[in-house]
């Protein structure tokens, strides 16, 4: 399970319990820079990558489900066309679409502006304060934008800017997409302003064997705004396919 930029393992803890309480191994790792996690250099989607590689053969584990949040969704992508032997299906959440200059305004320049006032003494916690509350739909469970806003305020500053400067660099593009042959879940909040569902809808007409799922009311956290209907929609998905295989 791969974060987001907005915060580390944490945004996941709904969905790793409910997974091994339907007893799958789900593991939340925090992205280099998050956490206890060492960075990297150079801070690409490659090196992210090979770090997520190195973690999945660390943990001994056969063919994995990735389950990508924002940024993460991209990771999770990069990942699966580096070494798709490695990825058995893909979960796509709030992301996964390289942006487009609408989407960089809307996803990225308001979380670096946000920054500006932490450089100039504003803690993380103002700053998850001002932005969850802009990027959460009307039904969003309150305690899981709480854990939302928590996440984001342990994220380190710096690595919050690089995850965001990164976000814009993701290039993979159609012709890469269609050599991913595993079985795509994409799913996504109705009122998402960063990855909207047209963006999700548009990635699962490419991408060769995915789906689209739109929550309503939840915006770009749906794990956390709506985990009932996140976690129905993510377990039926792994349910058909471990009778499919």
């Amino acid at each position: 399970m791969l974060h987001d930029a907005d915060g580390g393992h944490l945004t996941f803890a709904p969905q790793v319990e409910s997974l091994a309480s339907a007893g799958y191994r789900a593991v939340a790792w925090n992205m280099p820079g998050y956490g206890l996690s060492a960075p990297i250099e150079p801070y690409t989607f490659k090196g992210l990558a090979q770090s997520c590689l190195a973690l999945v053969h660390a943990l001994q584990c056969g063919p994995v489900t990735l389950v990508g949040h924002g940024l993460g969704a991209m990771v999770a992508l990069e990942v699966a066309l580096r070494q798709p032997s490695r990825v058995h299906r893909l979960v796509l959440c709030a992301g996964g679409p390289g942006l487009d200059a609408q989407a960089a305004r809307d996803w990225v320049q308001p979380r670096l502006l946000a920054l500006q006032r932490v450089d100039a003494g504003e803690s993380m916690e103002m700053l998850a304060q001002t932005l969850v509350p802009r990027f959460i739909g009307s039904g969003a469970l309150p305690e899981g934008a709480r854990l939302a806003g928590h996440a984001l305020a342990q994220v380190y500053p710096a690595t919050y800017r690089r995850a965001l400067q990164l976000l814009p660099l993701f290039d993979r593009d159609a012709a890469a997409f269609l050599r991913l042959g595993m079985p795509t879940l994409l799913l996504g909040g109705a009122m998402d302003p960063c990855t909207p569902p047209a963006a999700l809808e548009a990635l699962a007409q490419v991408l060769p064997d995915a789906r689209h799922i739109s929550l309503a009311h939840v915006g770009h956290w749906p794990q956390l705004e709506d985990p009932e209907g996140f976690d129905a929609a993510l377990q039926a998905f792994l349910a058909e396919q471990r009778r499919l295989h």
